[in-house]
């Protein structure tokens, strides 16, 4: 199948280290559940990737996060727009939301990348206040 052949609403999967690398240089926000990163690409349908860490449980569980977030992404798979890389970031909280949370926190984590931050909001990353120079 071609991608003009593809389905509205198709996404397309990441799997280079690289195009991660990208994502996570672009805009982020998140929940407790998962953290999303987006950046703008060049492909015409959206990519998507997963990635959970060692640190949010043994291999069964990490499986289990990635699971349930790969559903959520196809509930809201309308909702990704094209000419972007979606990176979601799992964390162990993922296991115990409900999945209709972990769907809504999804539509409104896209809109959030998405939309301008306005002159007065802070520029910082949020790890702390900066030091003066």
């Amino acid at each position: 199948m071609t991608a003009s052949e593809q389905k509205p609403g198709a996404l397309r999967r990441l799997t280079k280290r690289n195009q991660f690398q990208r994502a996570a240089r672009g805009n982020r926000a998140g929940r407790s559940a998962f953290g999303l990163q987006v950046i703008a690409a060049e492909g015409a349908e959206p990519g998507i990737g997963f990635t959970v860490t060692k640190k949010s449980g043994n291999s069964p569980q990490r499986n289990r996060i990635k699971r349930r977030l790969r559903a959520a992404v196809t509930a809201c798979a309308r909702d990704f727009i094209p000419h972007h890389d979606y990176v979601l970031v799992g964390r162990r909280e993922a296991l115990s939301e409900p999945f209709a949370k972990l769907v809504a926190d999804l539509g409104v984590l896209i809109q959030r990348v998405h939309t301008p931050r306005s002159s007065d909001e802070r520029q910082s990353s949020g790890r702390g206040p900066r030091k003066p120079r």
